[in-house]
């Protein structure tokens, strides 16, 4: 699970989900005279059904999100299952605010309740589709300092093919593109430099797929944040890079990348 996968709009649920977690504890309706107000533990249908079926709804979609690949639930995504979930809380909060029995009125909880569960139905909705809520939530940390010219840089945490690990050496920051291609090993084609283009380091904001090489629709690999990848060739708008593991695609989308 890569947490760095996660927007600003997952972490808006989170939070959503931790208030309706804390107003199912207090009480839902008020009445003059009457000081033993119940909350919703009262009932196991309003605790377990509503205010908990909320905390899951978005726990499922905090886990789809840090997941590498999209897991499915009966055939459904997990992240879809999460959102309908909170959907239907939100429905339910907003009809028990509107229907208070004569004689009582809504309290805390009822009223909390509701508007934690708007709101982590509008988040959860929302994040897909609203450009301010895709941003990262933990940004991406940035890059080593720059290494001598002619240097190799260290293998550490977000470097694929650290020196002695099985992988290919990388060309080090500065390294002009002919020096890159020669440090390519026996039998593995180096890539051809368009124009005055050098391979560098880079980071996604979001987790993005990476296509394969041949222009198939279906993604070999998908590039999260945190984690820094190698760009060896440029096509266009896209780039061709390089994971861990020595695979190669094509990505697609390199709006907002960072480059190290």
């Amino acid at each position: 699970m890569n947490i760095r996968s996660l927007t600003r709009g997952d972490g808006v649920v989170i939070g959503a989900a931790v208030l309706l977690f804390i107003a199912s504890f207090l009480p839902l309706y008020s009445a003059a005279g009457y000081s033993d107000a119940p909350n919703a533990w009262e009932n196991l249908d309003t605790g377990l059904g509503v205010y908990m079926g909320g905390v899951i709804g978005a726990a499922l979609i905090v886990v789809s999100r840090c997941l590498p690949q999209p897991l499915k639930l009966v055939g459904l995504d997990l992240g879809a299952v999460g959102v309908a979930f909170t959907v239907l809380v939100a429905w339910i909060q907003f009809w028990a605010l509107v229907d208070v029995p004569s004689g009582i009125s809504a309290s805390s909880g009822l009223i909390l309740g509701f508007l934690a569960a708007l709101v982590l139905a509008g988040a959860a909705v929302a994040s897909p589709l609203v450009p301010p809520l895709q941003a990262a939530l933990v940004p991406a940390p940035k890059p080593a300092a720059p290494q001598p010219y002619g240097a190799q840089p260290p293998g550490g945490y977000g470097y694929p093919g650290a020196p002695g690990a099985g992988a290919p050496q990388q060309p080090s920051y500065g390294t002009p593109p002919q020096q890159a291609q020669a440090a390519q090993p026996f039998g593995q084609p180096a890539p051809v430099p368009a124009g005055d283009f050098s391979p560098f380091w880079f980071a996604v904001p979001v987790a993005r797929p990476l296509f394969a090489e041949d222009g198939s629709p279906a993604p070999i690999a998908e590039l999260a944040p945190g984690t820094w990848y190698l760009a060896v060739e440029q096509r266009g708008p896209a780039l061709v890079a390089q994971t861990q593991d020595g695979r190669r695609g094509v990505l697609q989308d390199t709006s907002g990348i960072q480059r190290g």
